[in-house]
């Protein structure tokens, strides 16, 4: 029989029981941010990832373009990286280890330090929620126990709460700073307050994704942590404030007791060439970064106080996002904002997290909130 363009049917494979892992099914699936829908007569911002809205500076673009040598592999250790970070942080190269993005390095830790044993006992890893979105995911798939607790009602860390619930099953605890999606930071006294209770084999994880836009003096900075603690490690990312999230390079800082491990389970290659060099020209010209971060750090006071204006409640914003704790009426907001080619990050019931974005997002977001009546308000 010759088959004709005519012919339609398609032969059928059987199936043949393919499964994954039976974690994989209890999983939350992790949703990024939606892009913003086209509306006539309106420019669409993207407000729901927590992007920079800016390029990269023109010197780190320079620093891509001279890099076309995409044929062959990059330097599995991030080795000139690294040195650049030594000097700009003032720390030894050997405590750093690169990563696609801060999450890449986090998913590196976990899988080294974290994760089921062989008696069949389940690490277990401690961190507040609603955090990073994909904190349960990674757990999870390094085969390690999620123990989640509660926000306080301002949306910081419980720290009582999360030294109270460590048991001798608990190998890892993250630190979310500032706390993605609320907000606040933790402070130094409040994280070496912390870390007395916490027993010295249990990995304290600061994470610091987001700490170019902190300004709170009191603020915990985890690489002064680290020098002193060495169970801490840190994590940061070059994806927000140099506006390289694209490239994926990320990295983490611990003592040798704790990268001597985390080489044997980095992922080879993780951080391209042209990611490295873009990172390495961002440290150089840290000082044109520093002014570019310090407009959005503006944007958002102006936006905070602007909901404030409208007697709206929020938790302290340190990030480039800011939460509104909208309950019931999440869905509702964040589709009157896509009517206004706004497209922001709702989190099922709970709220919504905006991103500080270009001057005239942030204005219409502003005048998005003065129309609507259902607003946290300030009791």
């Amino acid at each position: 029989m010759t088959t004709t363009e005519n012919d339609t049917d398609e032969a059928v494979l059987p199936a043949i029981g393919i499964s994954p892992r039976p974690i994989v099914g209890q999983l939350p699936q992790y949703k990024a941010g939606k892009p913003p829908v086209v509306v006539n007569g309106l420019e669409s911002y993207k407000l729901s990832s927590n992007e920079n809205p800016y390029a990269p500076l023109p010197a780190v673009l320079d620093a891509i373009n001279d890099h076309a040598t995409v044929n062959r592999y990059p330097d599995p250790l991030s080795t000139e990286l690294r040195n650049e970070l030594s000097a700009f942080l003032d720390i030894p190269a050997e405590d750093i280890v690169t990563g696609g993005g801060s999450l890449g390095a986090l998913n590196q830790l976990l899988a080294t330090f974290a994760g089921r044993n062989p008696d069949g006992t389940a690490d277990e890893v401690i961190y507040a929620w609603r955090s990073f979105e994909a904190y349960p995911i990674s757990v999870g798939l390094a085969g390690a126990a999620s123990v989640q607790v509660p926000l306080q009602a301002d949306g910081t860390h419980d720290l009582d709460a999360m030294a109270a619930a460590i048991t001798e099953n608990t190998k890892v605890i993250l630190l979310c700073t500032p706390n993605n999606p609320t907000g606040p930071v933790l402070t130094t006294a409040q994280v070496e307050a912390f870390l007395d209770r916490v027993p010295s084999d249990i990995i304290v994880v600061i994470d610091e994704a987001y700490e170019d836009f902190v300004r709170d003096p009191a603020a915990v900075n985890g690489i002064d942590m680290y020098r002193n603690r060495p169970n801490v490690v840190v994590l940061r990312t070059f994806s927000k404030g140099a506006g390289l999230a694209g490239l994926r390079v990320g990295y983490s800082v611990s003592h040798p007791h704790i990268t001597e491990h985390l080489r044997v389970a980095a992922v080879p290659f993780a951080v391209s060439t042209i990611a490295e060099q873009a990172a390495i020209a961002s440290l150089r010209h840290h000082d044109q970064l520093v002014e570019r971060i310090q407009g959005l750090v503006a944007e958002r006071t102006r936006v905070v106080e602007g909901l404030q204006g409208l007697g709206w409640k929020i938790p302290a914003a340190q990030g480039n996002f800011v939460w509104l704790e909208l309950g019931e009426n999440t869905p509702e907001f964040a589709a009157m904002a896509e009517q206004q080619a706004l497209a922001v990050r709702a989190f099922g019931t709970e709220g919504v997290r905006v991103t500080i974005g270009e001057e005239e997002a942030n204005t219409r977001f502003l005048e998005l909130c003065a129309t609507y009546t259902k607003g946290p308000r300030v009791s």
